[in-house]
């Protein structure tokens, strides 16, 4: 094979990868990813409106005192159906996976006969309000860090007084519950009775007759 031959296979080898590169040059222009700005993804968000007052933190929920002026025993006797599996509410029924809960409201918290409380209930001391059994039926374990309880609790306000209504009637002295605000309270007079009325002069009396 002569240096002829020779070059022209070099140059058609030569000629080949530069198509090849080209190609290749070509392809990655195309097909180059985008480089972004800044580096991270891109999240769309809502833009709020000028005018629009941000969200301020939730209220706290109505005292319990006044949903119990409107609460109802019998519904609360319903709902209460849920904690029959651990609890007894009839007088001397004694406990079962959870204490008695007949006389629980005004009850020093811990006391039910023939149960063993945790360390935890104990140490929470005090009796049963009408508060603190709100704040225990809300959520046990919130409220006391370390007991059994497994309930998992009532989120609606009106599901608690109504089992709280319930609760203080399973007594022989149940204790009074709040009345609804303005009830049986007689109407205030007004702030500024109307005048009264001036007084007629009286008509001059006839001359007695001879």
């Amino acid at each position: 094979m002569n240096s002829f031959q020779i070059n022209k296979i070099l140059g058609a080898l030569l000629g080949t990868c530069l198509v090849l590169v080209a190609v290749h040059m070509a392809a990655g222009a195309i097909f180059a990813p985008r480089v972004a700005a800044k580096p991270g993804y891109e999240v769309a968000v809502k833009q709020e409106g000028s005018g629009e007052a941000k969200a301020g933190p939730k209220t706290a929920g109505e005292p319990i005192e006044a949903l119990l002026a409107s609460a109802s025993a019998e519904h609360g006797a319903q709902i209460a159906k849920q904690c029959a599996i651990c609890h007894n509410f009839q007088e001397g029924q004694g406990p079962k996976i959870g204490p008695d809960l007949y006389g629980v409201v005004g009850r020093k918290v811990a006391t039910a006969p023939g149960f063993n409380y945790t360390a935890a209930l104990k140490a929470l001391g005090g009796t049963w309000t009408f508060d603190k059994l709100n704040k225990w039926i809300t959520d046990p374990r919130a409220m006391v860090p370390g007991t059994a309880m497994t309930f998992a609790g009532l989120s609606s306000e009106k599901q608690r007084a109504d089992v709280i209504a319930y609760l203080d009637s399973l007594s022989k002295t149940p204790v009074s519950l709040p009345k609804a605000s303005g009830a049986n309270t007689p109407a205030a007079a007004p702030a500024n009775p109307p005048a009264a009325a001036p007084a007629q002069p009286k008509a001059p009396a006839p001359a007695a007759k001879e």
